[in-house]
């Protein structure tokens, strides 16, 4: 089997002097930290596993983690920046196998290659801000195998605060377990890789951040539409202290006397926290509940969701308010 070299980059000028070069500067509002030290992206990349791989980078900034993943052997990089700002930074490297998108719908990217693929990637430092928002919007697409999942387990490389980083790799019955948790951990393999101290962007935030690295899984932990998952997940947590009985009160309005009924139904101990469920808890539960409303003709969607709001349409509202 041919593996194809790393790419070997011309000279090109530093990050840090292209920045000053086109007077440019990380926007609070938009929750842009950049890394512009090599050797930290280089090991991004390197944790990655992107050789001879199509990666999809998805937060580009300046491009310095461009340059590394190029380094790295990586066939093709979509980089994908909708703060136009840096499209002048990025297109010095579009010379080397580098797409350049803006305002990229990110959950209905379409790759600009179709031929065979070795291997997909997604690599991000992403906003601290819009981090969770993305996520759920791939883990979603994961089931549907829509976005870069149709291309298969598409793997996952992702810089987020190391909070959130702690609530999505928790292990069962700790306490930093959360919604993330279970949404992200039932559709996908995880693994912390290591910590990013704040020392390593600029500018500096006020908190330590983490890659973590996700693979989809063959066949997902809970064996229910994601809506449903969504369904159980938010109502079990939105009383994390209390015993399950009492939040799961949230999907029956009007009728909480079948709480009872779902738990028998489900076998699942109701004297027991959110944290501390088991994997299979939630999937007998989310199948318990499907089954009970399908056979008494309930809402299987009883609670509102708050849907995030796309990175694109947030993108926009920013600049049509004067927040370039």
């Amino acid at each position: 089997m041919a593996y194809s070299r790393g790419i070997r980059l011309p000279p090109m000028p530093k990050v840090s002097d292209l920045l000053r070069l086109y007077g440019l500067s990380a926007q609070k509002q938009l929750s842009q930290n950049f890394i512009l030290d090599l050797n930290v992206t280089d090991k991004i990349s390197k944790v990655s596993d992107v050789f001879d791989c199509y990666v999809c980078e998805v937060g580009s900034g300046p491009g310095s983690l461009t340059r590394s993943l190029l380094h790295a052997g990586a066939r093709h990089v979509a980089a994908v920046e909708i703060d136009k700002r840096f499209l002048p930074s990025l297109q010095v490297c579009t010379f080397n196998h580098v797409y350049v998108l803006r305002h990229a719908f990110y959950i209905k990217l379409s790759f600009p290659f179709i031929a065979v693929i070795p291997g997909v990637r997604m690599v991000g430092n992403l906003p601290f801000n819009v981090s969770i928002p993305l996520l759920l919007q791939w883990l979603e697409a994961i089931p549907q195998r829509a976005g870069p999942f149709a291309f298969g387990r598409t793997p996952l490389s992702l810089v987020f605060q190391k909070e959130v980083a702690e609530n999505i790799t928790a292990d069962a019955k700790s306490y930093n377990r959360s919604r993330l948790t279970i949404m992200v951990q039932y559709l996908c393999e995880v693994k912390k890789k290591y910590i990013l101290p704040s020392s390593v962007f600029v500018p500096k935030p006020k908190v330590d951040a983490a890659l973590v690295h996700l693979v989809p899984r063959v066949e997902p932990l809970i064996s229910v539409p994601f809506a449903i998952v969504e369904q159980i997940v938010k109502a079990v947590f939105s009383m994390r202290r209390k015993y399950i009985h009492t939040p799961l009160r949230r999907l029956f309005p009007d009728r909480e006397h079948l709480v009872d009924d779902l738990l028998r139904l489900a076998d699942v101990n109701a004297e027991q926290r959110a944290h501390e469920m088991t994997m299979e808890d939630f999937d007998k539960l989310c199948s318990a509940y499907l089954e009970l409303a399908t056979t008494l003709n309930l809402p299987l969607q009883p609670q509102k969701m708050n849907k995030p709001r796309l990175v694109a349409d947030m993108m926009e509202f920013n600049e049509a308010n004067g927040m370039e």
